[in-house]
């Protein structure tokens, strides 16, 4: 940390971004074309968030590089199709560079306490520091805390042991004995990135998962040089993407419509490319397809089979020094175990320990459900708001698309906030019944009904994202209703 950064943390603003994300990025850059002082904290070293904070091998997106971008900015920067991890967080920083908001980002410092005193929120950080700000945006991310499953053993391990998110790439994984744990996304591309560089690459399964088999095809060099040439022609192929991202992610909350059918058909026909029948019959899901999220890889399925890939269905029973037992008996041996297990997805502000109007915690806000004001504010937390929060859409939208429509909104309100000296949050009444209405809409999705357990659901089997389209959330947050909050002068 410069001694620049170190000055300016002890300086209060009158808002504060938790999060130099995708999400803390678009807030920023909009209160910054307001002309309102801000600062941003961010906990790691660099921007970009979780494009950040995960480099193991093969990271990249499963949204086409086009349309994983701001709206006004399209990433005209990518080689292929999804963009690797590495090219996104360039993405991000590139534009907060340009934007003026990596000025603003004091890194290495990660936020513990929320305290609304006196009309406006102590911000402590981990290293001590107290600050003052009138406005507080959390654009925290949800895959932001690693998800390390409970195995026996995990500490008697002899080899590289790290969870997905914790990866150092300079690790050297040729002719290495490799064990991943999990064939979620990030285990998918994993698995994918070291068939055929691993000496051995052992999978394991404790759930399939429906696998998209759509290749990683390069964009023709023509292509990125047009966009990088025209932002005009950069539009049109945003916009292009978007339309057909749009028929795949609505397909999750249309089971029954074409554009679900035609990809159901896709991803069967990918399931019937395996040749070994019962190596086809252990990928197969045994829930309904779009239940979880579904992977997109062109290159797992075909990985999977090469005879230096072992998938293991065997329930892990405990990790030994050399390797990991399953309830088979069998030891797997490994010079490298990779936990490619997810995150706590429903932490979102949390574990910042956050204290609103009259005390309220909010673990006791929390202490029933996610309650949210359209996923942008909480009831009980005056000018704290959030994007990215509970029950922003996820399987149905891309959610940086989301993020974009939460930034907008909640700088209006921040600005109403500062310039007419109040204090804004959602009516509690008017909270609980919006989300209910959602929550019930969530209930009659295939998240909810198609016989899976995923990173989507709360405690209650409820999903933690809303069923709603891009379209639809853009309408929902078009104008301010006012109607729906309390306002108190500060």
């Amino acid at each position: 940390m410069t001694d620049h950064q170190r000055s300016r943390t002890r300086t209060d603003s009158s808002v504060l971004i938790i999060g130099a994300g995708p999400g803390g990025i678009a807030v920023a850059e909009r209160v910054a074309d307001l002309g309102i002082d801000f600062v941003v904290v961010e906990r790691a070293a660099g921007l970009g968030g979780t494009w950040y904070q995960n480099r193991y091998p093969g990271v990249g997106c499963d949204v086409p590089a086009h349309y994983y971008s701001y709206s006004t900015d399209p990433n005209a920067a990518a080689t292929t199709l999804f963009a690797s991890g590495a090219e996104l967080r360039a993405y991000f920083e590139d534009h907060a560079r340009r934007t003026g908001v990596a000025e603003h980002v004091v890194h290495d410092t990660e936020v513990t306490d929320l305290d609304w005193e006196d009309g406006a929120w102590t911000v402590t950080s981990a290293d001590g520091q107290r600050t003052r700000h009138r406005a507080v945006v959390g654009a925290t991310g949800r895959l932001n805390r690693a998800k390390v499953p409970d195995i026996a053993g995990l500490d008697r391990f002899a080899g590289v042991l790290a969870h997905s998110s914790d990866w150092d790439p300079s690790e050297d994984l040729a002719g290495k004995r490799v064990a991943v744990v999990g064939t979620g996304s990030s285990g998918a591309q994993i698995v994918s990135a070291l068939a055929g560089t691993a000496s051995t690459v052992t999978v394991f399964q404790r759930t399939a998962s429906w696998v998209m088999p759509v290749p990683n095809e390069p964009i023709p060099e023509e292509l990125r040089a047009a966009m990088l040439a025209s932002p005009e022609r950069a539009r049109e192929q945003y916009r292009a993407t978007e339309a057909f991202v749009r028929g795949i992610a609505e397909a999750s909350i249309d089971p029954d419509g074409p554009g679900a059918r035609a990809r159901d058909a896709q991803i069967r026909a990918g399931l019937e490319s395996v040749a070994d029948p019962a190596l086809r019959r252990a990928l197969t899901p045994d829930y309904a397809i779009g239940c979880k999220r579904i992977v997109f890889s062109g290159t797992f399925l075909t990985a999977v089979q090469r005879p230096d890939v072992q998938l293991v269905t065997s329930r892990i029973t405990e990790v030994e020094p050399t390797g990991v037992r399953t309830a088979d008996g069998a030891l797997h041996e490994a010079d490298v175990l990779i936990l490619a297990t997810g995150f706590h997805a429903d932490n979102y502000l949390r574990p910042i320990r956050v204290r609103g109007a009259d005390g309220i915690t909010l673990d006791e806000l929390w202490a029933d459900s996610f309650l949210s004001y359209k996923s942008v504010a909480l009831p009980e937390m005056p000018n704290l708001f959030l994007v990215n929060g509970p029950y922003t859409p996820g399987g149905s939208t891309n959610v940086l698309a989301a993020i974009e429509e939460h930034a907008g909104y909640v700088v209006r309100l921040v600005e109403h906030a500062l310039t007419e000296h109040v204090a804004v949050r959602p009516d509690t009444a008017r909270t609980r019944e919006l989300l209910e209405a959602v929550r019930a809409e969530a209930r009659r999705t295939v998240w909810a009904t198609g016989g899976c357990d995923s990173w989507y659901l709360d405690a209650s089997g409820t999903p933690l994202v809303s069923p709603m389209t891009i379209d639809e959330v853009a309408a929902d947050l078009r104008e301010v209703a006012w109607g729906d909050l309390v306002v108190t002068p500060v």
